[in-house]
């Protein structure tokens, strides 16, 4: 059973993203979730090591809830070869604890990329927690997408669709 999320088919599918960038730090990296005409969505910007910088999101809050029932995440994808990080939050809070998992979006074609919930590690402010809550898909607010991990330069992230997996 595979309940959508979001679907970025319409312009309106980004209406509610907005970018964090490195510049709550001094940084100058920059990103945009834009509305591609041919229908999805485009994460992309350009990541810089400057002032201390290294990281790019984008972030939007939930318009429908999970069950407890949620295996996973899947998200379809076409990427640049670059590794991202799918970012959830419990809280509607623009700092505090997220939670996040990797993956790698290969260039050129669309993939469906399965993230279990199990594999999301939580993080605050880039940070591993050691010590916190397990991730309850019942309780996600926000969801993000983030590229960091120095790797510098443009990227380009399309996206056409986020579901939850029971």
């Amino acid at each position: 059973m595979n309940i959508s999320v979001s679907r970025f088919d319409t312009p309106d599918s980004v209406a509610h993203w907005y970018a964090i960038g490195d510049a709550v730090m001094g940084g100058v990296s920059a990103s945009q979730m834009a509305y591609d005409p041919d229908g999805y969505a485009v994460f992309s910007g350009a990541v810089s090591l400057a002032n201390n910088g290294g990281f790019a999101s984008v972030r939007s809050p939930v318009k429908i809830s999970a069950s407890d029932g949620v295996s996973a995440y899947l998200l379809t994808v076409r990427g640049d070869g670059k590794r991202y990080k799918f970012s959830v939050r419990t809280g509607s809070d623009f700092d505090g604890i997220g939670y996040q998992a990797e993956f790698e979006a290969p260039s050129g074609d669309w993939t469906r990329v399965r993230l279990a919930l199990a594999d999301f590690v939580p993080t605050w402010r880039g940070r591993v927690l050691a010590q916190a809550p397990l991730l309850a898909s019942a309780r996600v607010r926000q969801v993000g997408l983030v590229i960091a991990d120095r790797q510098v330069g443009a990227f380009r992230l399309a996206l056409r669709a986020i579901e939850l997996a029971a």
